[in-house]
């Protein structure tokens, strides 16, 4: 099936597995066991030639000592939550303080930084689950969490979380690509033409990108999606949300019409042709213009460049475990969190 030795990670070098899955069409996804990481999504553009749309490294060993979450499984919390504690039926859990004072997608070990096993694997699919003992990094009951990553037929990118725990919890996973369309390490995203369907955004109280617990309308800010524009348009707008991420690095309310998946984000590269929507189940999507990748070396000893990528990472919105406003993240004990999100990639 292509699969490959991706190199050894950590004290005892325990040795990582770099999987390949595809499609008749071409649609190619490489992923890890190693952080259940995405590692490259080749798809074609307009001249028919593959181009891989992600940042990433070239062995697990890179992977394991960054910290920029390259096509990361993140969880058991996406994003971040504030002075890094959260209570559940009046009960405190302290988790690691590992941004400025805060949680940030769970913090240093997670789910981003361990081995996960392989429950069942196809040509064009493959499933990986990881038991979580109860605590690990502060969070409450022992979980076993699954993620499937699928190539459809269709050129979508299809991902699948389930989990269970013994106890009640959060669950809030997300999936932390860095897309180039123009290919990884080609240039900035400044030129991409995003769209997303939003009408409200989650202000941020300071540079520590907690939300304010205000659901703010977009119209007439930066943040003002809802026509197709490109990202670099408003990028440096003078605006003080904008001054706290010297870009984007916002929640967007999505305007859910109905339970279960549906479209939230449009966005193409009019230099390669290929345009990419992303379908999701989830209240909140995070746009991430890579404002802090300058320095990265990646693919190919590729030096990454500020906004030479986008994240658009669905999940419940920051902070929504201390935040009443915000639809909550907590799971209870041995019901499954399920949730799917598709990322359909098309030419123009």
């Amino acid at each position: 099936m292509g699969d490959k030795s991706f190199g050894r990670v950590g004290l005892f070098g325990k040795s990582a597995t770099l999987f390949s899955i595809k499609n008749s069409k071409g649609m190619e996804v490489l992923v890890t066991d190693y952080g259940a990481t995405t590692v490259s999504i080749f798809v074609r553009d307009r001249q028919g030639e593959l181009r891989d749309v992600i940042l990433g490294y070239d062995n697990a060993k890179d992977y394991a000592e960054h910290w920029s979450y390259f096509g990361a499984t993140v969880g058991r919390n996406a994003n971040r939550i504030a002075g890094a504690q959260i209570s559940i039926d009046g009960e405190v859990y302290h988790l690691e303080k590992n941004d400025r004072g805060n949680n940030l997608h769970s913090g240093s070990k997670s789910l981003t930084k361990v081995f996960w096993d392989v429950k069942s694997r196809e040509d064009n699919c493959i499933t990986f689950v990881y038991n979580s003992p109860d605590l690990e990094e502060g969070y409450p009951g022992n979980a076993t969490v699954e993620v499937t990553f699928e190539v459809t037929e269709d050129n979508d990118y299809l991902i699948r979380y389930h989990a269970l725990s013994d106890k009640k919890t959060v669950f809030n996973m997300t999936n932390h690509c860095y897309y180039n369309l123009n290919g990884a390490g080609n240039g900035t995203v400044l030129e991409h033409v995003l769209q997303i369907n939003a009408s409200h955004y989650t202000p941020c109280i300071d540079q520590k990108s907690i939300p304010t617990g205000e659901i703010a309308p977009v119209e007439g800010t930066p943040f003002d999606f809802t026509v197709a524009k490109p990202i670099g348009q408003d990028i440096h707008a003078d605006h003080p949300q904008i001054a706290l991420a010297n870009g984007y690095d916002h929640n967007f309310a999505i305007d859910k019409t109905m339970d279960g998946v549906e479209k939230a984000a449009v966005i193409y590269s009019q230099e390669s042709g290929i345009q990419m929507e992303v379908f999701t189940d989830t209240p909140g999507i995070q746009l991430y213009t890579a404002n802090g990748v300058k320095g990265e070396v990646g693919k190919g000893n590729t030096a990454y460049e500020n906004y030479g990528a986008f994240c658009l990472e669905t999940q419940y919105f920051p902070n929504a475990i201390n935040e009443p406003n915000f639809s909550t993240p907590v799971t209870d004990a041995n019901v499954p969190y399920e949730s799917t999100t598709r990322y359909h990639f098309s030419l123009i």
